[in-house]
């Protein structure tokens, strides 16, 4: 039998949850912020110590063994608990909390107006404004955000399972129409009327996959183009630019920017609804998101955000969720 050593460093660790998460290398090490060939000697090393192969390797992909399969979950709480002790000794409650709310004008902006209030002056909150929650995601992992707001069930399976997530609110769906469009004059737009109308719904944008995602289910069946891929747009003044130059009509949220020479009207027949949620690192403690989550808890009682109108629409794999009981802070 193997003797196991005991005192398996959490580097190795690291850089084998890293590698088991993107079953890739090359996007392991960079992860890490490592040379290929450093995380390579770290998953031998490995190996080694526990006497087993981790990982089978070919030219084309890379897949957990059984004895991969059966470590990765003592690994992740080893490196959880590592995580909180250092948490509780670095005073991080002090640190500023970064909390991407998307755009100014957002679910994610009026939670953190409302937290902002709950705090005294030695807690910051400090907002971030990524395009999506795809790219924000990635931030998470990283360390170098701490919340975000979003669809979380259209995010790869894989990197929900490393984050927090709790849904607040159901948005509705809309549509930003020219004020020259022949639909504009009508409060509702019902969603057979926008048979044979392209959308623009950031297809082509890396860090919104999310929204792009939910245009398509929502348009299949029903005769509604997508616009085609468009490079990623960044700030609210260029993407005004780019769409009142491309007289797109454009699927948003009702919670949207106002676009000059624009009209948003929200959509029916059925109402489809934009599941959004609160995201958050695994290993975060912070008065600061307990300020979040309270601020969410009371914006959704009191403004009825987890209300769904009868016939709603709701993108996969929503559809099916029963809505849990909402954290509230003590």
């Amino acid at each position: 039998m193997v003797r196991v050593n005991r005192d398996i460093e959490p580097r190795l660790l690291r850089a084998f949850t890293a590698v088991a998460d993107e079953l890739h290398f090359t996007r392991a090490a960079a992860r890490l912020y490592v040379a290929q060939q450093a995380l390579s000697r770290d998953i031998r090393r490995l190996e080694r110590e526990l006497g087993a192969e981790l990982f089978v390797r070919t030219t084309r992909q890379v897949a957990l063994t059984a004895a991969g399969e059966r470590l990765l979950p003592y690994a992740r709480r080893v490196l959880q608990a590592q995580d909180d002790l250092a948490a509780a000794f670095s005073g991080a409650e002090h640190r500023p909390l970064l909390v991407d709310v998307g755009a100014p004008v957002s679910t994610g902006s009026q939670v953190l107006t409302e937290a902002r209030h709950r705090l005294g002056p030695e807690t910051e909150l400090v907002a971030r404004f990524h395009s999506g929650l795809a790219g924000a995601a990635a931030e998470l992992l990283a360390g170098r955000l701490d919340v975000s707001f979003g669809r979380a069930h259209g995010l790869d399976p894989a990197v929900l399972a490393r984050l927090e997530h709790r849904l607040i609110r159901y948005e509705r769906i809309a549509v930003v129409l020219r004020e020259d469009h022949p639909l504009a004059g009508l409060e509702e737009i019902p969603l057979a009327a926008l048979a044979g109308e392209t959308l623009y719904a950031a297809a082509g944008n890396p860090t919104t996959t999310e929204w792009t995602d939910l245009a398509a289910q929502l348009f299949a069946g029903r005769g509604i183009a997508m616009a085609e891929p468009f490079p990623e747009i960044e700030g609210d003044e260029e993407f005004i630019r780019v769409v009142t130059k491309r007289r797109w009509s454009v699927l948003a949220s009702e919670v949207f920017i106002h676009l000059p020479g624009t009209v948003l009207r929200p959509l029916t027949d059925p109402v489809p609804l934009s599941p959004v949620s609160l995201l958050w690192r695994r290993d975060l403690h912070h008065p600061g998101l307990d300020a979040l989550h309270a601020a969410a808890h009371t914006l959704a009682t009191t403004s009825d955000w987890l209300a769904r109108p009868p016939g709603a629409w709701l993108p996969r794999p929503e559809a099916g969720v029963m809505i849990r009981n909402l954290r509230t802070a003590e």
